[in-house]
């Protein structure tokens, strides 16, 4: 993968065993190394590793990627972009789910195609309109629930016809809690989108 120029980051198994090379930044609750994976000469990966360890309500968690330049990625966005990997799964659970791609509705290839487009051509409308809401309301966007978004447009509409709205993300974030718009806050979630916000590095 990193031959082929792809990049990577994982969570660091517990029994994995590293050789640090170099040791990029150490603070008490972060650590940033190039390390080696193996044991001994014969059995290391060819390839040098970085490892980003994060102190978390007294655990120590450990990621791995084979990008090893800091001004490209940051430590602090190592942890949080792997503790994003879910939105991934997310996504497809709501163009399937919400969006109705769960079933096809045609058998022909073209036909196929033209619903997947389009369902995804949807889906990224409601993440920008997702998106400016959050904007409107000084919220990260991992803070307010798409599904809600998506539901809140039918009042939006309902709103627009009756004369009594014209601006979707203002009308959907007037009423955000009332809509169901903004998630109920999670320590897991708060701290990781603390971690976002801290002061990163500038780059050499």
């Amino acid at each position: 993968m990193t031959d082929a120029g792809v990049w990577f980051l994982t969570r660091k198994a517990t029994r994995t065993v590293t050789r640090t090379e170099r040791v990029l930044r150490k603070t008490a609750t972060l650590h940033d190394q190039v390390v080696r994976l193996g044991s001994t000469a014969t059995s290391q990966c060819a390839h040098p590793v970085r490892l980003v360890e994060w102190l978390h309500q007294g655990t120590w968690y450990g990621y791995l990627t084979n990008v090893l330049d800091p001004a490209m990625l940051p430590a602090e966005y190592v942890v949080a972009l792997y503790w994003q990997r879910w939105r991934i799964e997310d996504s497809l659970n709501v163009i399937k789910r919400l969006l109705g791609l769960a079933f096809f509705w045609t058998g022909r290839s073209n036909g196929i195609q033209i619903q997947v487009w389009a369902t995804w051509i949807l889906y990224a409308v409601l993440v920008d309109l997702t998106d400016a809401v959050a904007e409107a309301l000084n919220k990260p966007f991992a803070a307010l629930s798409m599904e809600m978004i998506y539901r809140g447009s039918y009042h939006f509409t309902v709103a627009h016809h009756r004369g009594k709205a014209d601006d979707p993300i203002t009308y959907l974030a007037a009423d955000a809690k009332g809509l169901g718009i903004l998630k109920r806050a999670r320590k897991n979630r708060t701290a990781i989108t603390d971690l976002l916000y801290l002061t990163i590095p500038s780059p050499p």
